[in-house]
C-alpha cells in the first residue's frame, strides 16, 4: 500500500519559492529547505527531485503568479498607452519599496543562474519573452488608436521597456532612493510621447 503524504506539495512549493526567492539559488541548501519546509529530505527528493528542480519548479510557479497579471494589465480595453505607463509606475513604485529586497525572481535567476544554467535560462528568456510579447501588443494597439506616432517602433519601445524593468528590479535589490528610480521610470516614459 502507497503511503500518503504528510504535507501539501502545493503549500511546500510556495514555501520553497519564497525562500529561494529571498535567498537566491546558491545561498539555499537542501537542509535550509528541509528546516523552512518542515519536510523530511527523502520526501522532498521524491516529491520534486533535486533542489535544481524543485529551484525550476518554484520559478515555474512565480511565472504563473506574476504572468498573468501584467499580461491583463496591458490587454485590458480602452486606450493601451496608460496601462504601459501604469505597468511601467508600478513597477517602478515595487522595485523602490521593496523593504525585503527580494527582486523580481525571474531578474534574481538571470543574475545568479542563465549564464551557466541552460535550464534556467530558457525560463528567463521565456519569462521575459512574454513580457516583451504583452509590451509589444499593448504598443501596437496604442499606435493603431492613434496614441503613439504611426512610425514609432513598437518591437524597439517593448524591448527597451523590457530592459529598463528587469533594470529596475535589480537596482531595487541595492535599496536605492525612491526618487532615483522614479526619475529614471519618468525619463524613459518620455519616450512614449
Amino acid at each position: 500500500m502507497a503511503r500518503t503524504k504528510e504535507f501539501d506539495p502545493d503549500a511546500a512549493l510556495q514555501a520553497a519559492l519564497e525562500l529561494f526567492w529571498r535567498r537566491g539559488y546558491e545561498a539555499t541548501s537542501m537542509a535550509d529547505l528541509v528546516a523552512h519546509l518542515g519536510i523530511a529530505r527523502a520526501s522532498l527528493y521524491a516529491t520534486f527531485g533535486s533542489k535544481h528542480e524543485l529551484y525550476l519548479k518554484a520559478l515555474e510557479r512565480y511565472g504563473e503568479q506574476q504572468g498573468p497579471v501584467v499580461t491583463e494589465e496591458l490587454s485590458a480595453p480602452g486606450p493601451a498607452l496608460p496601462a504601459v505607463r501604469a505597468l511601467v509606475r508600478r513597477f517602478t513604485d515595487e522595485a523602490s519599496r521593496d523593504a525585503l529586497r527580494r527582486g523580481c525572481f525571474v531578474t534574481n535567476t538571470a543574475v545568479e543562474l542563465a549564464a551557466h544554467d541552460a535550464d534556467s535560462a530558457r525560463r528567463v528568456e521565456a519569462a521575459w519573452g512574454t513580457l516583451e510579447g504583452a509590451l509589444t501588443s499593448a504598443l501596437t494597439r496604442a499606435r493603431a488608436q492613434g496614441e503613439l506616432a504611426a512610425d514609432r517602433d513598437v518591437v524597439a519601445l517593448a524591448r527597451m521597456l523590457l530592459v529598463f524593468l528587469q533594470g529596475l528590479r535589480v537596482i531595487g535589490k541595492t535599496g536605492p532612493d525612491a526618487d532615483l528610480m522614479r526619475d529614471a521610470a519618468e525619463q524613459a516614459l518620455t519616450l512614449l510621447d
